[in-house]
């Protein structure tokens, strides 16, 4: 059922934003490398890799410099139109063709590299797996400004992911598994469009109060 919808929703959903679309690519070629989008290989269900479609708001060799798979909020690799376009999270909106060819779903667990993949234990890797990773989900709701996150923290970029962020996220994604049901995919699709707007709110919280209980240094 939740494939019907992912494929629905995604093609209206392009339809709709195709206005919009069509001026950022023009202007993404004519700033920074000249490059729209973005192609990148994250694990998918059953581990099994595939191409993950952003639009290009990083310098082309990002992976290979230093930070590796992980964006901070000051990050010198992101261009200057791409701050922009990660803090609306408008650089997602071409992974509905993602959702439109059966890649991810619209909810679920966020798309990770393989490198960021493995950070995880062997339980939450297993829990992620066995589902389509997702747009949007509950992981990436609770850790919106997950770069903020990183670029205040005294650790390392990696350190401060792999110590801080990703024990935390891991217990959400594992809820999600547990959880999964309509109920919660298009409730989780409202609480999205619902922290775009206002972006310091807990309501997620107040929605789901088997969540969980987050760390406070995380998320505060």
């Amino acid at each position: 059922m939740t494939r019907l919808c992912d494929a629905f929703l995604s093609f209206v959903v392009i339809l709709i934003l195709l206005p919009l679309l069509a001026p950022i690519s023009i202007l993404l070629l004519c700033t920074g490398e000249g490059k729209v989008f973005y192609r990148q290989e994250r694990v998918g269900r059953e581990k099994k890799p595939f191409k993950l479609l952003k639009f290009a708001t990083m310098l082309e060799n990002s992976p290979n410099l230093p930070g590796g798979d992980i964006t901070s909020g000051n990050d010198p690799r992101v261009l200057p139109v791409g701050k922009f376009l990660r803090k609306t999270k408008i650089n997602e909106l071409p992974q509905l063709l993602n959702i439109f060819l059966g890649d991810i779903s619209i909810v679920g667990p966020r798309p990770l590299t393989p490198r960021n993949f493995y950070y995880y234990d062997n339980e939450t890797q297993d829990a992620i797996s066995k589902i389509k990773p997702g747009l949007t989900g509950v992981g990436s709701i609770v850790f919106r400004d997950e770069e903020s996150i990183i670029s205040n923290s005294s650790k390392s970029p990696e350190a401060c992911y792999k110590e801080d962020i990703t024990p935390y996220k891991g217990e959400l994604e594992k809820w999600f598994y547990k959880n999964q049901s309509l109920y919660l995919y298009f409730s989780l699709i409202f609480l999205t469009g619902w922290v775009v707007f206002f972006p310091k709110s807990r309501i997620v919280w107040n929605v789901f109060s088997s969540l969980p209980t987050p760390p406070e240094k995380i998320i505060n």
